[in-house]
C-alpha cells in the first residue's frame, strides 16, 4: 500500500506517493515516472519494488501543471507530449533532487543507500539528478532526454544501468550507440539493448509494450540493484 507524502521543496510542497516495503527498512529508491506521469503502471513499478525490499517514493512531477497523470487511452501520447512542453524541465530536476534528499532522511532508509530509477522521461530526468547530485544507483530506462544531456552533463559516477530497444521509434540506433559511449565512461556501467523492442516497451498499459524484453530488462533490473544497491 502507498502513502501521500509532501516533499519539502524551495518553493512548495512536492506531491507524492511512499512505499514502505513489508520489513519496515530498506535502501531507498527514487521512482522517475513516464511522460505519462503517475500512472498505474508506474504504481505497480514502485510496488514491485516495495516487495523486493525497497523504500520507494514516486515524486508528481507535473504537481506544478496541475496534473498527477495522463488517462490511458489512444490520446494518452499526445497529451503526455502538451504536458511536457509545459514543464520547467530545471524546476523538475530541482523536485527530484529535493525527493532524493527527503528520502536518504528518512528512518525507514537511515544510511542504506538512495537510487534512482527512471522511464522514459524520467529516465532522462533521472540521469541528470544523478549526475548533479549524489545517489547510490541509477537505473535509466530508454531516457528520452539523453541524447541532448550526455553532451552536456558529466557522466554519472554512481552505477548505472540503462536500457534501450533496438527499435526505439524515437532514439535511433546511431544516438544509442552515442549515448552509450558517453555513459560507458563512468566506473560501473551496463547498458543494454533489446532486439525487436521500441520505445516504452516495458509499460504493458502503452501500444509499444514488449513483455519479452520488459521481463528481461526487469529481471537485470532486479539482479542490478541487488549488486550495487543491496537489501539487508
Amino acid at each position: 500500500m502507498s502513502e501521500r507524502v509532501l516533499v519539502p521543496v524551495a518553493d512548495g510542497e512536492l506531491p507524492a506517493y511512499l512505499w514502505v516495503p513489508q520489513g519496515g527498512t530498506g535502501p531507498g529508491v527514487v521512482l522517475v515516472q513516464e511522460i505519462f506521469g503517475l500512472s498505474p503502471y508506474i504504481h505497480r513499478r514502485a510496488a514491485d519494488l516495495a516487495a523486493l525490499g525497497y523504500v520507494v517514493v514516486a515524486p508528481q512531477v507535473f504537481w506544478r501543471l496541475g496534473a498527477q497523470s495522463v488517462p490511458d487511452g489512444p490520446g494518452m501520447l499526445e497529451e503526455g507530449i502538451g504536458l511536457i512542453s509545459r514543464l520547467d524541465w530545471s524546476a523538475a530536476v530541482a523536485d527530484t533532487s529535493a525527493a532524493v534528499g527527503w528520502l536518504r532522511r528518512r528512518s525507514e532508509v537511515g544510511d542504506a543507500g538512495v537510487g534512482l530509477v527512471g522511464f522514459c522521461f524520467g529516465g532522462g530526468l533521472a540521469y541528470q539528478v544523478a549526475a548533479e547530485t549524489p545517489v547510490d544507483a541509477l537505473v535509466s530506462y530508454y531516457g528520452s532526454a539523453l541524447p541532448g544531456l550526455v553532451d552536456l552533463l558529466e557522466p554519472v559516477s554512481a552505477p548505472s544501468l540503462h536500457h534501450f530497444g533496438e527499435s526505439d521509434s524515437y532514439i535511433d540506433g546511431a544516438t544509442v550507440e552515442r549515448i552509450r559511449a558517453v555513459v560507458g565512461q563512468s566506473p560501473v556501467c551496463e547498458f543494454h539493448t533489446y532486439p525487436g523492442a521500441d520505445h516504452a516497451f516495458d509499460n504493458p498499459d502503452f501500444g509499444m509494450h514488449d513483455p519479452q524484453a520488459s521481463a528481461l530488462a526487469w529481471g537485470r533490473t532486479v539482479e542490478f540493484l541487488g549488486r550495487v544497491l543491496p537489501v539487508g
